[in-house]
């Protein structure tokens, strides 16, 4: 009876454990980071990505790329910063107006932060 009791708890226990942890990655909110290269996003971004990189369509109906799903999910750091520094297929250029560093930064945020969850932010 005693084994069986405790077996019971520690079930129960194993149960509440585990229900601490999120096995899905959180998905990174550029409006609640303070770091400079959200800042960056918010100021240079934004405006045609959207408030949290979901993409969007512009008032003249060209549709601007979610940096968070689709193609993005699948380039290297290296081929988004050549998308920012350089722009093309709609993308204006960024290279003469952010610096190196500030270029890197906004690639990674992309690579790294943006990408790490599928959930869906709703702006």
């Amino acid at each position: 009876m005693f084994r069986v009791k405790l077996l019971i708890i520690i079930g129960f226990s194993l149960m509440a454990l585990s229900s601490c942890f999120d096995s899905k990655p959180k998905a990174y909110v550029i409006e609640d980071s303070k770091s400079y290269e959200s800042s960056l996003f918010r100021q240079n971004c934004a405006i045609c990505h959207g408030p949290e990189g979901n993409g969007k369509t512009l008032d003249d109906g060209r549709i601007v790329p979610s940096l968070r799903t689709g193609e993005f999910k699948f380039k290297t750091e290296d081929d988004i910063y050549r998308q920012i520094a350089d722009g093309g297929n709609g993308m204006l250029p960024f290279r003469n107006q952010l610096t190196e560093r500030e270029l890197r930064l906004l690639a990674a945020l992309v690579y790294k932060d943006l990408r790490k969850a599928n959930t869906k932010i709703v702006e």
